[in-house]
């Protein structure tokens, strides 16, 4: 059976972005995190944009905080049926943040990552229901 090595290549990139990203087995540095998770992201490594999208979200590192740079990596990873994009890209949805505000779309993107078991989407989705006292 061949190897795949571009996926290999691509995994490698997206566990050097996480290290420098968490801090594990590495010293924290948030440059070289948003180097390699950008390499991978690039090559469709779906976690790898949305942490990519993350960094944008939070204005990791030398990255200033760009709402619209967080969806375009979020849109992807969810798009791809990375529970954590579909979450993420839920969450810019409901708050209109750097996308326009739709409740119901940002609705189906939670139940996409409450369906693969995402606890925080569980979750938000329950509040949701809370609030306007419907059921999703």
């Amino acid at each position: 059976m061949p190897i795949d090595t571009k996926s290999g290549l691509v995994s490698s990139q997206y566990n050097l972005g996480y290290m420098y990203d968490s801090g594990h087995c590495a010293s924290q540095n948030y440059r070289e995190a948003e180097k390699w998770y950008r390499k991978a992201a690039e090559q469709g490594h779906a976690g790898a944009q949305n942490n990519l999208g993350n960094m944008y979200w939070h204005g990791k590192g030398h990255l200033s905080k760009n709402d619209n740079e967080a969806v375009k990596w979020y849109r992807l990873a969810a798009h791809q049926g990375d529970r954590n994009g579909q979450f993420n890209f839920g969450k810019t949805l409901h708050y209109g943040r750097g996308i326009n505000q739709d409740l119901t779309q940002a609705i189906e993107w939670y139940r996409k990552a409450a369906a693969q078991g995402l606890l925080q989407a569980q979750e938000q989705l329950q509040i949701i229901e809370q609030q306007f006292n419907r059921r999703y």
